[in-house]
């Protein structure tokens, strides 16, 4: 039904024909926002719509990782924390239209950009290009996946009013026939709504495809970008697919901020100029896990797990200043006369066709949802140690191979390959001299000689004696942009040289940090303290778990686990200081907290903020 209570036919949606959008025939402007589900606690999903649909936002938008949904060739998952069904259904429940961006590549600051690294056991591999191991991949992923998505489209009832075909391709553009490809992949599934494409201003021309409205991604609203965009699509809706309210962080350089007032005043001239705008991101959430991706140029640089983004709800779900003026910003264009028309909102109904209240009936925005209670909990001690060496036993493997192996191509994971995590090649030397890497170290190495470390590996060259030879490869995150894709594979890529000989003769364990591989440790081992190796320590909650925050004084480098959960990786090189812990994967009473080091102190703590 329409705001003025007739009921909307469902046949026409979201149409970009004019200068402004319609949706079924009414004037339509999208104020969206991007929460991505993969990011945040499914307990936590409806709190964090709610808390957008109370801002003023009218439409969510989300991403869709492929490298999640499809770990391996064989494997699809989307139950529990990936069942994009029921996100979407529940935006429904909310009143929020959706836009989907199911990729297959996406960006979004993930390992590969979402691409499952399995596809780069392929050497000739050419991603996002119409290659045929790369075409049939996707294939095989959207009959998967479309299909799902089919009946939640806005002309079969749902809330899906666009569909976005790739992202950013513009900047890479190395097949001019891919985009159709894609493009035909979503329609011949029965993609239906309207279909957008999403690229920076300069590379606007190059990143289209006919049929696809063309929108733009921009911090700062330059009269020249926008120019641009109208100059190619002169009779079309403007849009801001991406405003970015904030960055993302990058290990060992600044925590990234945009001042609220900055945000605020460029989101208030977009909508006085009559544009669409979606927010990246109303809400950032966590790249739980190994999912932080890395950038390539100048240098290769890994990215924390935090994706707080600056954005106006925080990591944790917490109001900020930008929320608040953001709020009263949408609060004064809602109640506008001059743009009422613009935001008009309409009945939409469940797959139950059990209709909903009218979104916009009120001249008020609905209440703020009540903030989650966190917690500071007692520090955890490390009661339980097993070192390195101890738990190769738990491996699967090893494996014997004359030259070194990337992770992508181990015979593990049903023949899949190593995704994330570490690797340890051993090898024997019988003299010592001068170890040489080239750019073969991907991504950080440490050394060691019969066991005992002696230094770090980097794309550079180390003073060995002789013994048995051990190199610790952590995989710290794939590129997630540019042209460099096809090269993200890890572990060793290549000869490692002693004296200018190539090392031969290798033994390879996988240490991939799944939950299985933990769950073989079924006895820790209390003996003198190792490094690297593996830490248990015991959280106690009461009552029901709260939020909080892990924060590791002293510690080093590593990962964080609870209860089989990755919260990720931390470094004592910054920015990023705490983990966010929430209360949903904490359970009342005794909490199991392993942790991965290479390096650090016996205890861990727990603060009520990420300060």
């Amino acid at each position: 039904m329409s705001g003025r209570g007739r009921r909307m036919s469902r046949k026409v949606g979201l149409c970009a024909n004019t200068s402004q959008f319609t949706l079924e025939g009414e004037p339509f402007r999208i104020i969206g926002g991007s929460i991505h589900y993969f990011r945040v606690p499914r307990a936590y999903w409806r709190d964090r719509l709610m808390k957008m649909k109370a801002c003023g936002i009218n439409t969510l938008t989300t991403y869709v990782p492929w490298n999640l949904h499809q770990p391996e060739r064989e494997v699809f998952s989307f139950q529990t924390q990936l069942d994009l069904q029921a996100y979407i259904s529940l935006a429904a429940e909310m009143e929020l239209w959706v836009i989907l961006r199911p990729g297959p590549y996406i960006s979004s600051e993930l390992d590969l950009g979402g691409l499952p690294s399995w596809l780069l056991q392929d050497s000739s591999m050419r991603l996002r290009t119409t290659h045929p191991g790369f075409i049939q991949a996707v294939n095989t992923f959207f009959d998967k996946l479309i299909p799902k998505l089919v009946p939640l489209q806005f002309k079969k009832g749902g809330p899906i009013i666009a569909v976005q075909v790739e992202n950013e391709y513009g900047s890479f553009a190395k097949d001019q026939s891919y985009m159709l490809f894609i493009k035909e992949a979503l329609q011949s599934r029965g993609i239906s709504e309207l279909l957008l494409t999403s690229d920076k201003h300069k590379t606007l021309k190059s990143g289209g495809v006919d049929g696809a409205l063309r929108t733009v991604k921009l911090q700062k609203l330059n009269q020249r970008n926008i120019q641009e965009l109208t100059a190619i699509q002169p009779n079309n809706p403007t849009m801001v697919m991406d405003y970015w309210t904030g960055w993302y962080d990058i290990w060992g350089e600044l925590h990234h901020v945009l001042p609220p007032e900055d945000m605020v005043s460029t989101v208030r001239e977009i909508l006085r100029r009559g544009m669409s705008v979606n927010l990246y991101m109303f809400h950032g959430g966590s790249s739980f896990g190994f999912m932080s991706g890395a950038l390539a140029n100048p240098s290769y640089r890994a990215l924390v797990p935090s994706y707080d983004y600056d954005a106006p709800l925080s990591e944790s779900g917490e109001y900020t200043s930008k929320y608040h003026l953001l709020r009263d910003l949408l609060s004064r264009y809602k109640n506008s006369k001059k743009n009422t028309r613009y935001a008009a909102h309409y009945f939409i109904q469940l797959l139950t066709s059990l209709p909903l209240c009218a979104a916009g009936g009120s001249d008020s925005l609905p209440d703020m949802p009540v903030l989650h209670y966190r917690e500071a909990y007692e520090p955890a001690i490390m009661y339980q140690h097993l070192s390195l060496w101890d738990a190769l036993s738990f491996t699967e493997g090893p494996f014997k191979s004359t030259k070194p192996v990337n992770m992508e191509n181990l015979p593990v994971n049903n023949r899949n390959g190593q995704s994330y995590g570490y690797t340890l090649y051993e090898t024997i030397i019988t003299r010592g001299g001068l170890l040489q890497s080239g750019d073969n170290v991907r991504d950080r190495a440490l050394v060691f000689v019969d066991r005992s470390y002696i230094g770090l590996f980097k794309r550079q060259s180390l003073e060995l004696g002789r013994r048995t030879l051990s190199l610790l490869v952590e995989n710290c995150g794939r590129v997630h942009q540019g042209r460099e894709l096809d090269k993200q594979r890890k572990g060793l890529v290549g000869d490692i040289l002693l004296n200018n000989i190539p090392l031969r003769d290798f033994t390879i364990y996988s240490l991939d940090m799944k939950p299985s591989f933990l769950d073989r440790f079924v006895d820790f081992i209390k003996s003198n303290t190792l490094f690297p190796g593996f830490f248990m320590g015991r959280l106690f909650a009461y009552g029901y778990p709260s939020d909080t925050f892990v924060k590791l004084p002293g510690w080093e480098k590593g990962v964080v686990f609870i209860n089989g959960l990755n919260l990720g990786r931390y470094w004592s090189i910054g920015p990023q200081q705490t983990l966010y812990l929430p209360g949903p994967f904490l359970n009342s009473g005794i909490n199991q907290s392993p942790w991965m080091h290479p390096s650090g102190r016996r205890t861990a703590n727990f603060n009520k903020t990420s300060l």
